[in-house]
């Protein structure tokens, strides 16, 4: 996760917003629901572990979109311009240009709905009602999906063993915090199955099913014994392909 999205030991930002409400305005409803409607009728749904009727589906809409993709729209933002808006405001940005980018929709097109609303906000928005997408999104509802699958090999690490996070290219969207990269830590768990993430994040290599591990760090090594607590363990689920054996120097240092 970039600066934005990892801000683990950073200081001076400002007062946190404890806004109870989950929507502070209508509009912000209708972009939980959009995005509700996209993963219902997300392709990858085809695989679910729950069965899904996707090739009989209705919709015009063929391609993935799952939490991993509307985090990486987020994570795609300029730093400034992401503090700078409000959390329902960054969904819209995010689904907005990732019709725009599959071809759903010009910008152009965008632009010049955006402003006709905007000098009519009381226009009726187009009604296209749909039986067997209602039924699919009261199912999805129900019964969601689970980003669990077979594992494709043994794990690498095993419960106990000494382990060194990596250290991979920078990506616009990671599941490895940046306070974690070449840290030492120690397996704690070793979750059954696989899981799969459901979107690359290319140069830092996440990408299909793998095992995920629950590490255990030493505070200390992460911060420094002058910005923690003592006797402070930091838990992380890291997936596999951020995880590298320690050299062998590194196994003998408690």
């Amino acid at each position: 996760m970039k600066l934005q999205h990892a801000l683990g030991g950073l200081e001076n930002l400002g007062p946190v917003n404890l806004e109870p409400r989950v929507f502070v305005q209508d509009w912000e409803k209708r972009i939980f629901g959009i995005h509700t409607v996209m993963m219902a009728e997300s392709a990858h749904l085809a695989d679910a572990l729950p069965k899904y009727a996707m090739a009989t589906l209705p919709s015009t809409f063929k391609d993935t979109w799952t939490w991993a993709s509307l985090r990486t729209g987020a994570e795609g933002m300029q730093p400034f311009e992401y503090f700078k808006f409000r959390y329902y405001e960054k969904w819209l940005m995010g689904i907005s240009q990732f019709f725009v980018d599959k071809g759903y929709i010009t910008a152009d097109e965008l632009a010049r709905l955006t402003a006709h609303y905007r000098t009519q906000p009381d226009a009726p928005l187009p009604e296209r009602p749909s039986e067997p997408i209602k039924r699919q999104v009261v199912d999805y509802l129900l019964h969601g999906d689970s980003s669990l699958r077979p594992l494709p090999h043994a794990p690498r690490f095993t419960a106990g063993q000494m382990v060194r996070v990596a250290d991979p290219a920078a990506a616009d969207h990671t599941r490895l915090p940046g306070y974690l990269r070449n840290k030492k830590g120690t397996v704690w768990e070793v979750y059954p199955g696989a899981f799969e993430y459901f979107c690359s994040t290319g140069p830092d290599g996440l990408e299909g099913p793998m095992p995920v591990y629950r590490i255990a760090f030493d505070a200390r090594d992460i911060w420094g014994p002058d910005l923690c607590e003592p006797n402070t363990t930091i838990y992380a689920d890291l997936f596999e392909v951020y995880l590298q054996s320690p050299t062998p120097e590194e196994e003998k240092t408690p």
